[in-house]
């Protein structure tokens, strides 16, 4: 698939861990704009996962769903 060719369905690994990719960044960014301090070590940890772990569940999950 080249970069600018739209994906065919929504069980396209690589839409499908963008989409979730770009939420988690969200729902990050949410988090910190209503958090009433700065980021620790363990929560740079946390956000660290959270922003690489959603994307590459939701391609494995799509790729073995095609």
């Amino acid at each position: 698939m080249s970069s600018t060719e739209f994906p065919s369905s929504w069980a396209d690994p690589q839409y499908m861990a963008t989409v979730v990719g770009v939420l988690a960044l969200g729902v990050l960014v949410f988090y910190s704009a209503t958090a009433d301090s700065g980021l620790t070590v363990d929560e740079v940890v946390f956000v660290g996962l959270a922003m690489t772990l959603p994307p590459t569940l939701a391609y494995e999950l799509a790729r073995r769903w095609e």
